[in-house]
């Protein structure tokens, strides 16, 4: 896969919405990555007012890792802005 696919595949998750209370949010960074065996997985942020919420790419690591795989050979992540770099937690994930 291209990475300007990978980019337009985590593109199609990607759209802020609320969730039970105002300041509680998802979906304003989407990620998507390929594994060593071609699968793709995607995921969503989700933003709590406390600062522990949960990373996009968090999200598509942990659908990849519920599908027994391990090996990333690509991952992006994307806002409304284009491509974001990931965050130092996100790296020691990763």
């Amino acid at each position: 896969m291209k990475d300007n696919e990978l980019i337009i595949e985590a593109q199609k998750f990607l759209g802020e919405f609320r969730l039970s209370e105002d300041f509680l949010s998802a979906g304003s960074v989407a990620a998507a990555l390929v594994t060593e065996s071609g699968n793709i997985y995607t995921g969503i942020c989700i933003d709590f007012a406390c600062g522990i919420g949960f990373c996009a790419e968090h999200s598509a690591i942990a659908e990849m890792l519920k599908n027994r795989e391990t090996q990333i050979d690509t991952i992006v992540a994307v806002n409304k802005n284009g491509l974001i770099p990931p965050c130092g937690r996100c790296r020691e994930m990763m």
